[in-house]
């Protein structure tokens, strides 16, 4: 496995773009769109797994990580219009694309948009947003925010609101959360919103790539997505052998095996 990781940045019409990358194997590289409010670290030890076959590239979503943080609100089709332009920039004419929660809803809008240039679509985790989802969006409680407080305690409430989804000895993948989180705390609950917000129903059908459904057994927020996406999409579905939330940090060689299977038979 190689471990070199690369970093560089694009430009684009919000401003530059940050993303990070392994290998440059074959001949359609393979991009990967995190959650929200995580950054392309959600992917840190996927990515060198993917790279040893192929060019795989996790990106910082607009607004989140070290990509341009424009105003305005966030949107999961600006989300994907910052996708576009950072593939378009790195010259991905073809090329496989893995989206974990958030990430999964913006694969999906970008899938929807770009037809036979995305080879595969791996949608890991992935809300299925439909006109209910919608209707009861306001009704549904905050995940990430929390109001910030002289003393600091407001660091351990949101470290224990997502405690939950780690087991014991993975408190450096929950570290790297807050790093994140903290990144963009004024707005840290505006990617959820997005995605309650999207039109998700409405694009699928616009969906051609051969697609693959994922879930962790312990993660009950998005495990019942993957049979209405099979029923959508006609697409296969697969649950994962652990993990909660964060798969791809707590079975990162699994998570790779499954991107580089799915791929390959693209």
């Amino acid at each position: 496995m190689t471990d070199t990781v690369r970093k560089g940045y694009v430009p684009s019409p919000f401003g530059q773009l940050h993303y990070a990358e392994c290998g440059g194997a074959g001949d359609e590289p393979v991009l990967m769109l995190h959650q929200t409010p995580r950054s392309w670290t959600e992917y840190l030890h996927v990515l060198p797994r993917v790279g040893t076959a192929r060019r795989a590239i996790a990106m910082d979503t607009l607004g989140f990580g070290a990509s341009a943080k424009p105003d305005g609100p966030h949107s999961i089709e600006r989300f994907a219009d910052a996708a576009e332009a950072l593939a378009d920039a790195l010259g991905l004419e073809r090329f496989h694309l893995v989206g974990h929660h958030t990430g999964g809803v913006i694969a999906v809008e970008l899938a929807a948009r770009l037809g036979d240039r995305v080879a595969s679509l791996l949608l890991s985790a992935t809300p299925f947003v439909d006109e209910e989802k919608r209707r009861t969006a306001a009704e549904r409680k905050q995940i990430d925010h929390v109001d910030p407080k002289p003393d600091g305690s407001h660091l351990l409430e949101l470290w224990n609101r997502r405690r939950e989804f780690y087991a014991s000895g993975e408190e450096a993948a929950l570290t790297r959360f807050m790093v994140d989180a903290l990144t963009v705390l004024d707005r840290v609950e505006e990617g959820h919103v997005a995605v309650r917000q999207y039109v998700m129903d409405q694009r699928l059908p616009g969906i051609t790539a051969r697609t693959l459904a994922v879930c962790a057994p312990g993660d009950h927020y998005s495990l019942p997505a993957l049979k209405r996406f099979a029923a959508a999409l006609g697409c296969e579905t697969r649950v994962l052998s652990g993990g909660h939330v964060p798969v791809p940090e707590q079975l990162p060689e699994e998570f790779a095996e499954v991107v580089l299977e799915w791929s390959a038979q693209a």
